[in-house]
């Protein structure tokens, strides 16, 4: 990887077109990184030369031990399963080092500190007695994410009365970091190792996200929240229905998002500040400066937009906090706003004259408000209320639904158990799955006025919506669900497989805009989800990759042999001197497809053409503009200079339709 790191450092400063084709420009240059733009994280300062020296050498004598414990537990699964929680010591002072991230000569010590608890629990775990596993208070966990195989860390605060092994579950709280530009894994643990947080309530376990640094918990720092809960259920027995989501400021922003996409999972909802959407969060359209995007990109931020999804905070306790004199009260506002036409009440606790911050007097209120809801938390309940507008979100309770009439419309479920039948009303929905019986004996359903007759299977009744007509059918093999629905950035949010071209491109133009804008992809993960893109040479891929992974090919059927081999089947003809896509001809010298599809080679995962994660450099300066740029499909024009917007123009941009076919233009 050393290779490829300076053969990507060398292509970001010399051989990356200025912004890149899809890179978005500030309204004035912002120095500091090789993008033109303000690094996220922030450079760091000058160490030491001999703290250095010392760290580098600690840095490679806990790796030695890591990979000899790796070696030495290769039989043993249930205790190679814990290396994590001995790399994130390693990962924090190596990439500190690695990347220049010190941001205080101060964490010269906290990095000597965390090297030897690392190298501590390493001892620990040769012998078989990892303390740390029985310990209370403070405890910083690790995992391997399942995206990109990094490691992450995450912390727990352990109830002083917990003891290994019991019985009963205890409830958990989920808290959400607020926006910290130097917020590294270095910084992040030092905190897990010297501060319990804002809350700490009696008896509960507290589970502090790292959520992949500084993105709101979005894309990958969503997952974060289930790869470090599975972590955790691994150790202390949680009870699932006494879990809380909560977070201030960029967190509290999490916890919206987290808290309306995944209501079912919530006892109560609890965020205090941050943002609930991103059109009036950021003043768009008010002012010239200020100006909407494109369509495309309105419509995707019905995947963010807590306000959209409002209504599913009906099956749980909501408790806002706002400071009354906070810029970021508005978050709480308007999510009142959205919430009161649909039936929902938010209690919002307020303290007066308070500015953007928790103020102390305020959180017995808070925790008493909190309490309540647990207490009155309807487990399993019968009746489910539930809004979407994407497949990526499928699922509340025990209703699912499998398909769509069109993505990023409002769809909409409302079902009741009522005696020994089902009844449910929907809207945009062609495929609904019960999942499991809400209460004994469930014999029938009746969906939007229509009887059908209940049948269980393992994974629960699915019914397809067929001439207007709900069947218990199987769906076709050809459409978007769950899981495989896009639009491109979906491709990173499960695992994924960055596909390296060896061979020769069609044209210099269009090979250049690869070479860069691939280099770009790599770095950019880096710095904003703090992972190591997996890498391959196209004529490196296995069977196992396409099995596991999404592909993320890049270059053209000429250069990628996995493009060549497949692009028969995908929606678009490309040949050196033309592409065709959506009934249209391009100049192939000079434009390129970015795309998702289903992977012809594995229908079950994704295929993406020529990008990364689709916002850039100027979506960091505000948690609320770090959405999604672009649909299911775009064709770039990379000879078209850069125009104060993008550095290359997108021809043309939009959605395949529910079957992954491209709609009539």
């Amino acid at each position: 990887m050393t290779l490829l790191r300076s053969q990507i450092t060398a292509l970001l400063l010399c051989a990356l077109p200025a912004g890149g084709a899809l890179a978005q420009a500030p309204a004035a240059p912002v120095v500091n990184g090789p993008f033109g733009l303000k690094r996220i994280p922030q450079p760091g300062v000058t160490i030491p030369e001999a703290d250095r020296a010392a760290l580098t050498a600690g840095v490679a004598a806990l790796g030695k031990e890591i990979e000899s414990l790796r070696e030495s537990l290769r039989s043993q699964p249930d205790r190679l399963a814990l290396l994590p929680d001995v790399q994130i010591f390693h990962k924090s002072v190596d990439w500190a080092l690695r990347y220049d991230e010190f941001t205080d000569v101060k964490q010269v010590a906290q990095a000597k500190q965390q090297l030897a608890l690392g190298l501590s629990r390493a001892q620990e775990l040769r012998e078989g007695k990892p303390s740390w596993l029985s310990a209370t208070g403070l405890v910083s966990r690790g995992y391997q994410s399942k995206i990109d195989g990094s490691i992450q860390p995450y912390g727990m605060v352990v109830p002083a009365d917990w003891k290994p092994g019991e019985k009963t579950p205890r409830r958990l709280d989920f808290w959400c970091h607020g926006r910290g530009e130097k917020l590294t894994e270095l910084d992040f643990i030092n905190q897990r190792l010297t501060t319990k947080g804002e809350f700490d309530p009696a008896g509960a376990f507290t589970l502090h996200l790292y959520g992949r640094f500084c993105c709101a918990n979005k894309f990958a720092g969503e997952v974060d929240l289930f790869e470090a809960l599975e972590s955790a259920k691994a150790v202390y027995n949680i009870d699932p229905e006494k879990l809380v989501v909560r977070g201030f400021s960029m967190g509290g922003a999490s916890a919206w998002q987290f808290g309306t996409h995944f209501a079912g999972m919530w006892a109560v909802v609890q965020p205090g500040a941050g943002f609930g959407e991103t059109k009036e969060f950021m003043k768009l359209g008010t002012t010239p400066d200020r100006p909407f995007p494109p369509a495309w990109e309105q419509t995707l931020w019905h995947w963010y937009d807590s306000t959209g999804y409002v209504a599913n905070l009906a099956n749980t306790t909501t408790v806002a906090y706002s400071g009354e004199i906070d810029g970021q009260k508005q978050a709480a506002d308007i999510m009142i706003r959205f919430a009161e036409p649909e039936g929902v009440k938010i209690q919002h606790i307020i303290a007066p004259q308070t500015p953007h911050k928790i103020k102390p007097e305020t959180k017995p209120e808070i925790e008493a408000a909190v309490a309540a809801g647990i207490v009155g938390h309807e487990a399993l309940p019968k009746k489910i209320r539930f809004v979407t507008y994407t497949l990526i979100y499928p699922e509340m309770e025990w209703v699912r639904v499998e398909g769509l009439q069109k993505h990023w419309e409002r769809a909409e479920v409302n079902a009741e158990v009522q005696g020994s039948k089902v009844v449910a009303t929907t809207k945009n929905i062609t495929a609904l799955r019960f999942l499991r019986p809400a209460s004994p004996g469930l014999t029938s359903a009746e969906i939007d006025g229509q009887p059908v007759k209940l049948s269980w299977a393992k994974d629960g009744a699915l019914f397809h919506l067929i001439d207007g007509q709900w069947q218990a059918k199987p769906l076709p093999a050809n459409g978007k669900r769950p899981g495989l629905c896009g639009p491109i950035d979906h491709a990173f949010m499960s695992s994924f497989l960055v596909v390296r071209p060896t061979g020769t491109p069609y044209h210099e133009t269009t090979g250049a805009w690869v070479n860069g804008e691939l280099a770009h992809a790599i770095e950019f993960w880096r710095r904003v989800y703090r992972g190591e893109a997996p890498v391959k040479d196209d004529k490196a891929l296995t069977e196992a990759d396409v099995a596991n992974s999404n592909l993320i090919l890049w270059g053209d059927p000429s250069s990628n042999a996995v493009l060549q081999k497949i692009v028969s089947k995908l929606p678009l003809q490309w040949t050196k001197d033309q592409l065709r896509f959506s009934g249209k001809d391009w100049s192939a010298q000079d434009h390129i497809p970015v795309l998702i599809f289903p992977n012809p080679l594995n229908p079950a995962k994704y295929v993406v053409l020529n990008s990364g994660v689709t916002f850039r450099e100027q979506a960091l300066l505000n948690n609320a503009d770090q959405t999604a740029k672009l649909p299911d499909w775009a064709i770039l024009d990379l000879n078209t200079p850069p125009n104060g917007k993008w550095a290359g123009e997108v021809k043309a941009a939009g959605f395949f339709d529910e079957q992954w076919s491209v709609p009539a233009q």
